[in-house]
């Protein structure tokens, strides 16, 4: 029988969710931050990542080598990542252990910000920026999202850049905290075997002290443009293109249409790419992603090559973008059962389940069962498909590449 999430909220705002299984012999607990680059300043770019580091740096009760010694103790798999969207921390514990890692993660949520660690901490992130810039798709992708997106703060960069990191300062990170760490701003989630009124107590003796403030985020569609941008870079072996156009947003009911289409023609196995591109040897690898965003979204292609063939490889990357409605039932019917079996692979694990019911509420403010997804999926047709082109006709693209100089 499939478990149903439960919500309360505290009464400074804080979110909670749990969807427990006592079956599971983990249970999995995690701080959703709706926060992320898009968020932040100019001045500040950079700075959601950079904090992120922090939290795991000291709090006013527990110094960082406390939190790893203790992380170590519990046993914990914890980790945190940032997007443009979205902060998110994480762990998994065993269940007689998951009072402990609500308690030290509610800690971690409040750091100190101390200025040694700070410091050291913001060498890290400068090495790490460094890191991705040799990453050639990665230094595609952040380039080729800040350009299409231009203005439209979607197109942030979650890293920063090295300049407006060495430049961000102790007092920034901690009127950023104030402004965007809000407990109305976060919903707290707990999957697996744990007990719901146990949280419920624990989350608002660690948590329903914390100080509650208005919180906003402006979104606001993006329309595509035809576009095309090199990028060059010395003693590359491999040459990129990435193809960017309109589609849909996290709360755009086309949104699963769309995510069946990427998966028809740009799968990382038996999708139209694939045996067009990769199986043939013309690229070394070709994909499609509907990427949905808070209030916008955008449908992209990404191809790698040789120098010699990639105008070969986007051409007929380009032709089978170009003929979205090119598809058999057998296609649709092959594209949903790939869907579905991730859904299920992923939702049969607490922390797969950890992860959609945070991402969820912090996009449409839903807690929906898996079950339920799993029917949305199964029912999208072709007609469903052919709407969702009406709205998303994807017949402007701009283009990126990244070549040798």
């Amino acid at each position: 029988m499939e478990q149903r999430s439960r919500t309360t909220t505290l009464a400074n705002g804080l979110t909670l969710i749990g969807e427990p299984n006592q079956a599971n012999c983990s249970s999995t607990i995690g701080f959703f931050v709706k926060t992320g680059a898009r968020d932040e300043t100019p001045e500040e770019a950079g700075v959601s990542h950079f904090l992120e580091h922090m939290m795991f740096k000291g709090t006013p009760s527990r110094t960082a080598l406390e939190i790893n010694l203790q992380l170590g103790n519990l046993g914990a798999q914890a980790n945190a990542f940032t997007s443009e969207e979205n902060t998110v921390y994480y762990s998994a514990v065993i269940p007689e252990r998951f009072r402990e890692m609500q308690e030290l993660l509610s800690d971690m949520l409040r750091p100190a910000l101390e200025a040694t660690e700070f410091d050291t901490e913001k060498k890290v992130i400068l090495e790490e920026i460094a890191l991705y810039q040799d990453r050639p798709h990665y230094y595609l992708f952040e380039n080729a999202l800040r350009d299409y997106f231009g203005s439209h703060p979607a197109g942030n960069s979650v890293l920063g850049s090295h300049a407006s990191v060495s430049a961000i300062s102790r007092q920034q990170m901690l009127e950023y905290f104030t402004r965007r760490y809000s407990p109305s701003n976060m919903v707290l989630v707990a999957t697996g075997n744990f007990d719901w009124e146990i949280f419920v107590a624990d989350s608002e003796r660690l948590c329903g002290g914390w100080q509650s403030s208005e919180v906003l985020r402006v979104t606001r569609p993006h329309a595509s443009a035809d576009r095309r941008v090199d990028f060059k870079k010395p003693r590359l072996n491999q040459s990129h293109a990435f193809l960017i156009s309109e589609g849909p947003s996290s709360q755009d009911p086309h949104r699963y249409a769309m995510a069946i289409l990427s998966t028809i023609m740009g799968d990382s196995t038996g999708s139209r790419m694939y045996w067009d591109l990769v199986d043939r040897g013309l690229a070394e690898s070709a994909s499609c992603d509907s990427d949905e965003k808070d209030g916008t979204g955008c449908f992209t292609a990404y191809v790698s090559a040789s120098p010699d063939t990639l105008d070969q490889v986007v051409s007929i990357a380009r032709d089978i973008l170009g003929s979205p409605k090119s598809f058999s039932d057998g296609d649709l019917d092959r594209a949903k059962a790939k869907v579905v079996s991730r859904l299920v692979l992923d939702g049969e694990l607490p922390m797969g389940r950890l992860m959609t019911l945070g991402m969820e509420w912090q996009y449409r403010r839903e807690s929906t069962p898996l079950a339920t997804i799993i029917k949305r999926v199964q029912g999208i047709s072709r007609h469903d498909i052919e709407r969702a082109l009406e709205r998303f006709p994807l017949t402007q693209w701009s283009e990126y590449r990244l070549v040798p100089d």
